[in-house]
């Protein structure tokens, strides 16, 4: 039997589900509405101009009401496989980044796969970044320190949008927040992996979630492009530094830890933190557990400390 965190040790009892197109249309038909931001912060809905020919993105803004001058800001991408999920998904940890941090913190809202396959979620993040920035002045925005980061698919696409940063010559992110990234689809084609800790992100799941969203069959030795699946890239040099979370049980567990080490081998500073016997977004599905706390903990210390 997998060993589970002494936290974490219900989770054994948390029976196997599947995100197929069934169950993420009825996930994506659920869509929570916005509620009125916490006194304390200062909360905008905002809809900036999508891509050339695409829709209009969406995008929450949390603001300390107390903060003066300008603010360092994270441009936060939820996860949801690029399936499903949206701006409000992580409502809670963006509020008490904004708060611990007084940050300023953005979440966006992309376009999900199958309706809208590769690269149409990398264009979106890659737009609101650049918007971001853009509008760094007008938003009390420091440009120089803008972080982008997110959990699962959204740690993914904040690695795939950072690469596509360096490569087009534009601004880059200060930090990458990479928690539990989702970024290597090659992961569908292993027969080694021991699955049996594996909770909440499931084999099957991600093989579905990775057709949805490269159009095709993942695994693939040709086909794929690295922005889309960053672990492909082979020259990871001149990114910004990052921080790397995720636990034993995870199903990103190999491939997040060996970007960590590819990050370093290329010289950019990168903290990996593993937590033994957590499974995938332990932290959300078990918030109240200690570990939990502790997991949030790193991510706002590291935040922190590299927008200073």
């Amino acid at each position: 039997m997998a060993s589970f965190h002494p936290d974490l040790r219900i989770a054994r009892f948390i029976p196997p589900f599947f995100f197929g197109p069934r169950t993420t249309a009825l996930a994506n038909r659920s869509r929570p509405r916005p509620r009125p931001g916490p006194e304390d912060l200062i909360v905008d809905d905002l809809i900036i101009p999508g891509p050339a020919g695409a829709p209009e993105i969406e995008m929450r803004v949390y603001r300390p009401r107390t903060a003066v001058g300008t603010t360092a800001a994270l441009l936060w991408i939820h996860g949801g496989g690029m399936i499903t999920g949206n701006r409000l998904s992580d409502e809670k940890s963006n509020i008490a980044f904004a708060r611990t941090l007084g940050i300023t913190v953005a979440s966006v809202e992309y376009r999900l796969a199958p309706a809208h396959p590769a690269p149409a979620a990398l264009d979106d993040v890659h737009t609101a970044f650049h918007w971001l920035v853009d509008h760094a002045t007008e938003r009390g925005i420091d440009p120089e320190r803008i972080a982008i980061g997110g959990a699962s698919a959204g740690g993914g696409l904040a690695a795939g949008a950072t690469l596509l940063a360096r490569d087009s010559g534009g601004p880059l992110p200060a930090f990458q927040l990479l928690v539990y990234p989702m970024i290597d689809d090659r992961t569908v084609t292993r027969t080694d992996h021991d699955t049996r800790g594996v909770r909440v992100w499931t084999p099957r799941s991600n093989r579905y979630a990775w057709g949805a969203y490269l159009g095709h069959e993942p695994g693939r030795a040709d086909a794929v492009s690295d922005y889309a699946a960053p672990a492909r890239r082979a020259d990871l040099g001149g990114l910004p530094p990052a921080w790397i979370g995720v636990g034993t049980n995870d199903l990103f567990h190999d491939e997040d830890v060996r970007y960590a080490e590819r990050l370093r081998e290329a010289g950019v500073p990168c903290e990996l933190v593993v937590v033994d016997g957590a499974f995938h977004g332990f932290d959300i599905v078990m918030s109240r557990r200690g570990v939990s706390r502790e997991f949030w903990r790193a991510q706002a210390a590291a935040l922190g400390a590299a927008l200073g």
